[in-house]
């Protein structure tokens, strides 16, 4: 049977869009699922069904339907999984590139949701169905850590440290030509592609605020090895954000350009790597830090970009 519970809209959250505002209530924790919840119709402010977009006040009555969990559709695959971390509350993983996170349309087998169901069936029903544990993603092709919660107060305490933006990330990508200065931020808003639904774009009014932090930490003939800190999390913010810069991620077959040097470096997939991820434990509070190392791919591209004569940046290996 789905329960519904009523969230009375708090001062703090006075001004928010609704499907803002909701992931404060238990059971919804990610704008993912208050999304889904709002779409599906299950969510009513003074009774009337309003788009996330709606604007809240303090004091309005939110009605919010959960409908009963439905059995996890994943099937349980004995796929290859390294763990970096793990205790009784969460794991951090280190995602291999071209693996999806989780089932999707034309992607139901081979997913890491896979690999996890064989190796940790207990995470069944820890967040939305077919996304057991699920707090964050990385793209298909981007390789790196990735956390897993494996009880719901881990899920929606991870979920809420990545909403105030108190989780600290750090990427590492090989970019297409001279990148200038040595260090900058990129403050431009994100939204999906006027003409092309499956990509994102820069977009000056109808984008959401993203801010990208970036480092040189060496530069190759016509490539350069940068580090990227997000403050946001956008949708392919950072490759939206480098290509804007007129300075593609090698490999991106969605916002590089022809010529970008992939094919030639043996290159079958976007040079972008989540090297660390620092957060607080959701239990103890301690602060964590889990790296990921370059993987093979990405070590071979930078032995061939420095063979061919590189030079590394002054400024530390962190953005």
């Amino acid at each position: 049977m789905p329960a519904e519970i009523v969230l009375v809209v708090p001062p703090a959250a006075h001004g928010a869009r609704l499907d803002r505002a909701i992931t404060a209530a238990p059971g919804v924790g990610t704008r993912s699922r208050a999304k889904q919840l709002i779409d599906a119709g299950h969510v009513r402010v003074g009774g009337v069904r309003r788009k996330g977009a709606y604007v809240v006040a303090a004091g309005m009555r939110v009605a919010i339907e959960l409908p009963a969990p439905e059995p996890l559709a994943v099937e349980p695959e004995a796929l290859p999984l390294v763990v970096l971390y793990e205790d009784g509350d969460l794991l951090a993983v280190d995602k291999p590139p071209g693996m999806v996170v989780h089932p999707a349309p034309g992607a139901r087998r081979g997913t890491l949701v896979n690999a996890l169901a064989h190796r940790f069936g207990a995470l069944t029903g820890v967040g939305a169905p077919g996304r057991p544990g699920i707090v964050h993603r990385l793209d298909r092709d981007t390789s790196g850590v990735l956390l897993v919660a494996r009880t719901t107060a881990a899920l929606e305490s991870l979920a809420r440290q990545f909403r105030e933006r108190t989780i600290e990330k750090r990427y590492l990508a090989i970019v297409r030509g001279t990148l200038e200065p040595a260090a900058g931020t990129i403050d431009r808003p994100i939204g999906r592609h006027p003409r092309e639904r499956k990509r994102m774009a820069v977009r000056t009014h109808r984008g959401r605020a993203a801010v990208t932090r970036w480092k040189v930490l060496e530069r190759f003939p016509g490539a350069t090895l940068v580090g990227l800190a997000p403050e946001t999390g956008r949708t392919h913010q950072l490759r939206v954000h480098l290509a804007a810069l007129g300075h593609p991620i090698l490999g991106d077959a969605v916002y590089g350009k022809k010529g970008a040097r992939s094919s030639d470096l043996g290159l079958a997939r976007q040079a972008l790597h989540a090297e660390e991820i620092r957060f607080a434990h959701p239990s103890s509070g301690e602060r964590l830090v889990v790296r990921s190392a370059l993987p093979a791919d990405l070590e071979s591209v930078l032995v061939r970009l420095r063979q061919a004569g590189g030079t590394a940046a002054k400024s530390p290996r962190s953005a």
